[in-house]
């Protein structure tokens, strides 16, 4: 053992940076195409940004005295304005008051000032930019014709009176202000009754000015409401189970059919270059793209029922497309997402076998092993962790499916999760939901990928 001298300087480990940035853009595609889309989803699924309102000690005030969740009951107990800032009316249309400062003589010939409603006022003049200058005293109708209009200290139906003009009575206006309403309402949270102002943008007051409900709220909270309305969605249950049929119905066959077609790559036959181009094609085809294509086979008019009336196997075109023959349209689907993805785990499937030694199977050959008994038991568990990899890109797609069920069933038929979301989002403007249903597609997702994981393990712990 070595004793390094007093004095003498520490080397400093030489820190190696070149992994670090090569993993660094792997990180950043994670953050911004796969984290931050599935938190942003997650929190619309969990969080309503407008799902309390906060009640006010006083109208206008900071002073809390309460929360009612969105939707809640109320009962208008009072009404008061508020000066409204500019750009203070976020979250709804709110209820105003509008005042003008005035100066007219009174009955008895003295100058008066002071406010008065817009209700009282006639504007009769304005400048070029639509300030009021000048105008009249609206004259009362009814029963209380002849009465005069009384002015306010402050723009408030409570303050003093400090004079009264009458109808008609030519007066200037020197400004002019907007209040908003703000009620003094009760309602109930969590068997408690509570009450409070709040601003009229906030609230939906029915007909009787009596009674309402909160229409939105000012402050966030954590709620399951927009899960269980996906739960009780009228297509929730259908969707998913199409969207597991589909998945059932399509990886087996995609998988069979993948190997073989590996295989017939793999054989190096005389028109191996041909079968892959001809394997290849759906390839360089979209999702919809594919599924105009089978609409075009399996429509009332389409290839099918041509081929099949010129045979003499039908005498008149056979509708397969429709709401009456629903388990047609699920055929459709399947051939069309079979013939177009099995391609892409043709390829995963290929790169796997490229893997394998030649020397293994030839060894196996040499042994006697048949064709059948060297897929069996030499060139299957060598595949495993390409197949797996197959299986969790191939169940992440099927729970996707989106397009080829929409070309080829319109979406109203025959509907999966992928389609959910589409129309809660597009058609029904209900982000909440939409989210709701992409993050069961997630989760199903996650779940498919860590059980595909643990089964392939388990099986490789159990071999060792």
């Amino acid at each position: 053992m070595s004793i390094q001298p007093l004095g003498t300087p520490r080397r400093r480990t030489k820190v190696q940076w070149a992994p670090y940035l090569l993993i660094t853009p792997a990180l950043l595609y994670l953050l911004v195409f796969f984290a931050w889309p599935m938190t942003q989803a997650i929190r619309l699924a969990v969080w309503d940004e407008q799902g309390l309102l906060t009640l006010r000690a006083a109208p206008g005030e900071l002073n809390k005295a309460g929360a009612l969740e969105q939707g809640a009951q109320i009962t208008v107990i009072d009404r008061r304005n508020v000066p409204l800032a500019p750009g203070e009316a976020d979250g709804g249309p709110a209820l105003l008051d509008v005042w003008f400062f005035v100066e007219g003589e009174t009955p008895g010939g003295a100058t008066v000032q002071g406010w008065a409603p817009e209700s009282r006022v006639r504007v009769r003049e304005t400048d070029p930019s639509g300030v009021p200058l000048r105008g009249t005293v609206r004259p009362r109708l009814g029963n209380t014709a002849g009465q005069h209009t009384t002015l306010h200290a402050s723009p408030d139906e409570r303050s003093d009176v400090v004079g009264e003009l009458a109808s008609r009575a030519e007066i200037g206006i020197a400004q002019r202000t907007s209040l908003e309403v703000w009620f003094l309402i009760e309602g109930v949270r969590n068997e408690q009754t509570l009450s409070g102002w709040a601003p009229s943008r906030r609230l939906q007051i029915y007909g009787d000015g009596a009674t309402g409900r909160v229409d939105s709220g000012d402050t966030g909270r954590f709620t399951l409401l927009h899960i269980q309305r996906m739960l009780n969605d009228r297509f929730f249950r259908s969707a998913l189970g199409t969207t597991f049929l589909l998945m059932l119905l399509i990886i087996p066959v995609q998988l069979v059919l993948a190997i073989v077609m590996a295989l017939v790559i793999q054989a190096r036959l005389k028109f191996n270059l041909l079968f892959l181009a001809i394997f290849a094609i759906p390839l360089a085809a979209s999702d919809l793209a594919v599924g105009i294509v089978w609409s075009s086979i399996f429509t009332q008019n389409g290839y099918l029922n041509s081929i099949l009336y010129s045979l003499g196997l039908i005498e008149s075109p056979q509708a397969y497309l429709t709401a009456a023959t629903r388990h047609w349209i699920l055929v459709a689907v399947w051939i069309a997402e079979v013939w177009r993805a099995t391609s892409l785990v043709m390829v995963i499937v290929v790169s796997g076998l490229q893997a394998i030694s030649q020397e293994v199977l030839e060894a196996a050959e040499l042994f006697g092993a048949t064709l059948w008994q060297r897929v069996r038991y030499v060139i299957l568990p060598l595949l495993k962790p390409s197949l797996q990899v197959a299986l969790i890109l191939r169940t992440i797609l099927a729970l996707q499916v989106f397009a080829v069920v929409i070309a080829l069933g319109g979406g109203d038929v025959v509907t999966v999760l992928a389609n959910e979301t589409y129309r809660q989002y597009y058609a029904l403007r209900n982000m909440n939901v939409a989210a709701a249903y992409s993050g069961l597609i997630l989760l199903l997702s996650m779940i498919s990928a860590v059980i595909y994981l643990r089964t392939v393990r388990g099986q490789e712990e159990a071999v060792s």
